[in-house]
């Protein structure tokens, strides 16, 4: 049997196939939800997901970090914030800034 033959028609199995699918949709998914800045994938926290301010966190919140809410990053010098806003009217969330002393910083600051 020549090689042609052999390897002219891909044999994938429907369970192989099935698997195939579902890792291109999910690759799709994230790559989707990195080009629009998802919440979920900014780095943030479970416990810090409390988008409407009630103080708990519920499923529903989590679940909309990957598709309902942005997170923007701006930096300015040491100052690092990052701007929680929901994705379809733009409407801002929160805020969140952190100073970060770089190394090469802090020793120019010393002398």
């Amino acid at each position: 049997m020549s090689w042609k033959r052999r390897f002219s028609k891909a044999s994938f199995s429907p369970r192989r196939r099935a698997v195939l699918v579902l890792v291109v949709i999910l690759l799709l998914a994230v790559g989707w939800m990195g080009w629009i800045g998802a919440a979920g994938l900014s780095g943030i926290s479970t416990k810090d997901m409390d988008w409407d301010g009630d103080g708990q966190v519920s499923r529903d919140e989590v679940i909309q970090a990957y598709y309902a809410v942005v997170a923007k990053k701006a930096t300015e010098g040491n100052r690092t914030c990052t701007t929680y806003a929901w994705r379809s009217s733009g409407q801002q969330i929160r805020v969140e800034c952190r100073t970060e002393l770089h190394p090469d910083a802090a020793a120019t600051e010393k002398k």
